[in-house]
Order: structure tokens, then sequence, then C-alpha cells
């Protein structure tokens, strides 16, 4: 298989915002009884979340964590060449909600914009593309904007997603240096697994009509959602990932011929903590060194990795560190990187 492969260019700084209103899952009990939610938020270990309002979206979650980045690090607006928007929850159909916040955040119109629409692995594949990108002369700087508002797209009615998924947006300024080693990137698809994590209807191949909006009982336990909210195969999912995450993992250090014992910390897409402490053991990984943020805000998605980072390892990324990051699920893609960080300017999480 092919890897990716850089040098000289990372990760300057990261920025994150959350919605300003908590979510209690234990007193999340309107439509399940207590004892029952009790046994879920155990298994999942989610006992917080934040829940963007109405008239929130992601684009403005990342444009708050954006502004903070760039006012701390007193970042100079014309020096960004490249914009990348991860999402799957955009503001629109069109336009790409990354032009709207190229103009909003006052960057200048030379600056290439465009949206990236993939799930749990999307902050690492936005990463290989502003990566890439950043190799070419005319590229400084790449701004990397992850959102997502995944409460809006999940049923409070099934059990299997109502008690997981959060709301957040992060920044990340990346640049070209000559003390940046070099980087690695593995990833992956498998669009015959589409099914496992799905939204059946909204877009153009079942598109929106009175029937799918409809809630519905969706299986013997009565669980209810409509065909425009989201559903996950829980048992299948983890299959996958006990099959296919270490072995990538695994894959990756070894081409880069690094010791696990090298790599400063582990940081994986938060999906639950169930999921997030059988990879740790099958990976023989010391727990301090792989941070999770699951507990507080839940999974949310592609933005969980760098949310990690901000909320985690903000005092921790002193001097030159090495990461090991690692998103996996809807699509179903995944993808793991090992980057090295070079005094990575860290902002404190913004409530929007």
């Amino acid at each position: 298989m092919a890897y990716l492969e850089y040098s000289g260019i990372g990760v300057l700084g990261l920025s994150a915002a959350v919605p300003r209103q908590v979510i209690d899952n234990y007193s999340y009990t309107e439509h399940f009884p207590a004892n029952d939610v009790k046994d879920i938020i155990e298994k999942i270990g989610v006992k917080e979340r934040r829940f963007a309002g109405k008239d929130t979206c992601s684009s403005d979650l990342c444009y708050a964590a954006a502004e903070k980045l760039l006012s701390d690090m007193d970042v100079d607006r014309s020096e960004i060449d490249l914009l990348l928007f991860v999402s799957q929850t955009p503001d629109y159909r069109m336009p790409a909600t990354s032009i709207i916040l190229q103009h909003r955040l006052g960057l200048p119109d030379t600056t290439v914009a465009f949206d990236i629409s993939i799930g749990c692995s999307g902050f690492l594949y936005g990463l290989s593309v502003a990566f890439a990108m950043l190799q070419q002369k005319g590229f400084r700087k790449a701004l990397l904007l992850d959102g997502e508002t995944r409460s809006k797209v999940y049923s409070p009615k099934d059990r299997k997603t109502a008690f997981l998924f959060g709301d957040a947006g992060v920044a990340a300024l990346i640049g070209k240096n000559n003390n940046f080693m070099e980087s690695y990137f593995s990833i992956h698809s498998d669009g015959s697994r589409e099914s496992m994590i799905k939204i059946n209807a909204g877009g153009y191949r079942n598109p929106s009509s009175a029937e799918t909006v409809k809630e519905q009982v969706v299986d013997e336990f009565g669980n209810i959602r409509s065909e425009e909210q989201g559903y996950m195969n829980g048992a299948d999912v983890f299959n996958f990932l006990i099959r296919e995450v270490p072995k990538d993992v695994h894959g990756l250090l070894e081409h880069c011929n690094v010791d696990k014992a090298s790599v400063d910390y582990f940081v994986f897409h938060q999906a639950n903590s169930y999921m997030n402490n059988y990879l740790a053991k099958k990976l023989k990984l010391d727990e301090a060194k792989v941070p999770m943020s699951i507990e507080k805000f839940g999974n949310t998605s592609s933005v969980s990795i760098p949310l990690t980072i901000v909320s985690e390892l903000r005092d921790n990324l002193e001097g030159s560190q090495k990461l090991l990051l690692c998103g996996f699920g809807v699509g179903l893609s995944w993808a793991t990187t090992i980057i090295n960080v070079e005094d990575c300017f860290i902002t404190e999480i913004v409530e929007v």
C-alpha cells in the first residue's frame, strides 16, 4: 500500500470551540428509564456533551475557534493561502461553507477554499491535504477548520445513538518550518461497509419528503428515528475497529521504523470509552499516553482528535513531541498519522 510522507510542514497552533449548553447524560431521561440510561452511560463513558442551539452551525463553532487562534497567535491573515472546512453538517447544500468562512474571517480572495465531506477520520484527511498543498511554493499557511453539530442529526429516541454524540469545532494553523521532521499518513476507505453508519434520506439519492422526516419504530427494542436521522450498527463498527485499526497503527509504525516507546501521545477518535480502552489494551499502550475527552464532550466525529489535544494536552506539548493520531468510522474510512509538533500553540477552549 502507499504511504504519504511530508517534511518541513507541521501544525503551528490549535484551538477549539464548544457550545455553552452542557447536556448531563444522567438527566437525559425523557425517553428512557433512568436505570437504562445509567447502564448506557457506564458502557459508553459519556457523562456530558455540548449541544449547539438551533441557530448555531458547525461554521459558527469553527469561526469562534479560528478567531481565537488567529488573534492569540497574531497571524497575518494575508498569509493564509488555503482554507479547508471538514464537516458532514455544513451550513448549506451550496455554497461551500469554506468559502463563507473565507469571507467571514477576512481572508483574501486569493485564498483557496473548499469543503471536505467525510466523517470520523476527516481531520486526518484534511491534514494530509493541507500538508500536500503546502509543499507547493505558492502556499505559505493553511487553516484547517473542522466542525460538527451531530446532535442535530441523531434521534433522542434511539438509545443506540441518543447518549453518544456532541457538537464542537476546531481550527488548526499549518505552516512550513525546517524544524518539522517527517510526517507519515496511512489512509483507507471501504465503501462496501457504507451502511454501518448512515443517514438514509435527505440527499439526492433519497430526497427529503413528508415520509422521510416521519418518526417510526425501527426495531424490536422500540427505538425511534426518521430516515433523516443517523443510524449506527455498533456491533459491526466494533468488529471493523478490532480488525482494521490496530493493523493500520502497527503498519504505519513499522513503515516509519518508529518504536511505540518513542511516541509521546496516542490520540484516537473518541468513539466511545469501551472501544478506546480496547484499542489501548490491544496495542499495549501506557494509559498515560492515551488522552481521552469523551467523558466531557461525547463523540464529536471528526472533531474529536484535535478537540482531545486542545482539551487534554494543552500544557503538555512544549518542545518537540511525537504524536500518533488515528481516526475511524463513517464511510467506512480510517486513517493514521505520525506527526511531530514543535512548541505547538494551543489556546483555551472557547464557549459559544
